[in-house]
């Protein structure tokens, strides 16, 4: 079983930076692969970006691709999504998630979720 908790969120003018965490609990985490994930109202979620279980494959949509960095360490059981040259389309909950132990972005396919925190671009 694993338990994770985002943070991070909050409100940024265009063109600012966040940088979200996701902190896990449970001795598996590090054998997983971790999503990030987002989902804006009205819309469907949406895959951001991936890391594998060892950190050293990463994985971006084309939207985010040059302005997010994600990045993990699996003694601190923490993955950080850091967010650059944020735009107002970035709004939305962010999600990370894992249980799965290849990267896919196909969001239903990771077992274990957080519950978000929201994200909002103001432009």
């Amino acid at each position: 079983q694993v338990q994770l908790v985002e943070s991070g969120g909050g409100l940024v003018q265009a063109g600012g930076s966040l940088r979200l965490s996701c902190a896990a609990s449970g001795r598996t985490f590090s054998r997983y692969a971790v999503g990030w994930f987002r989902q804006a109202p009205g819309k469907e979620r949406e895959f951001v970006a991936a890391i594998n279980w060892s950190g050293t494959n990463t994985y971006y949509a084309d939207s985010v691709k040059g302005r997010f960095t994600i990045a993990r360490d699996n003694a601190k059981n923490t993955v950080a999504l850091q967010m650059n040259s944020l735009k107002p389309e970035d709004t939305a909950v962010y999600h990370c998630a894992t249980g799965i132990l290849s990267y896919s972005p196909v969001w239903d396919e990771y077992r274990y979720w957080g519950q978000g925190t929201q994200v909002t671009v103001s432009s």
